[in-house]
């Protein structure tokens, strides 16, 4: 079971997006949300049940880490004895520490600030990243970038002038995993559609699968 963020701190459509990522994915892993007002809530005992915990994209941080600061411990105990986190954009994020879970060594920060970025405001676009050495297009709106440490493992960068900021990676924390990803690789057409953003050849899907294997694999 893959437990699924879904509550006031995450936008409509994004835990339902990240929810059928996993559902997508090749593997025995089902989706059940879990939040303030749903069935499951978000318990020490709810996420000890299930093999990946899933923060999806949201809105503001800072209100976002006020409602969520609460599971912290919960979070990171099970992740450092053994579970699995996924973090995408806003859960990403949240895999920081200023304000975050506490997940990552490394520093995550805001890639539009970032002096070289390709991408200079909040609005919904899309990025180019490189991915395993592939050069894709994906769904962005505002999202982190990640200082990788010596034993992370990159999956991919931001198409930037400076090289390339990380846009995707997989570390260990205590037994468990962390995968966190800035841009939105569970974007579906209509998302594209919606902003009236040029669709890419390939949405991400084949991209979010990757991070959730390496994820639930080991480093």
């Amino acid at each position: 079971m893959a437990l699924v963020y879904r509550g006031p701190e995450s936008v409509p459509g994004c835990p339902e997006a990240a929810a059928e990522l996993v559902r997508s994915a090749p593997g025995p892993l089902r989706a059940v949300f879990c939040g303030p007002d749903e069935e499951v809530p978000l318990t020490a005992a709810s996420l000890a049940g299930c093999a990946l915990y899933v923060q999806p994209g949201g809105g503001d941080l800072e209100r976002a880490w006020g409602a969520m600061r609460r599971h912290a411990d919960d979070i990171r105990a099970y992740v450092h004895g053994g579970g699995r986190y996924l973090g995408i954009c806003l859960g990403g994020y949240l895999a920081g520490r200023d304000p975050g879970f506490g997940l990552l060594s490394g520093q995550v920060d805001q890639y539009i600030v970032q002096p070289r970025a390709a991408v200079r405001d909040s609005r919904d676009t899309v990025t180019a990243v490189t991915w395993r050495g592939e050069r894709r297009h994906l769904y962005f709106q505002d999202g982190p970038c990640f200082t990788p440490r010596a034993r992370d493992h990159v999956l991919a960068t931001y198409e930037d002038a400076d090289g390339g900021a990380c846009a995707a990676l997989v570390a260990r924390y205590g037994s468990g995993r962390v995968g966190v990803v800035g841009p939105h690789p569970e974007a579906d057409r209509q998302w594209y559609d919606d902003e009236g953003l040029p669709v890419p050849a390939r949405t991400g899907a084949d991209l979010g699968h990757d991070l959730l294997r390496t994820t639930l694999g080991p480093l």
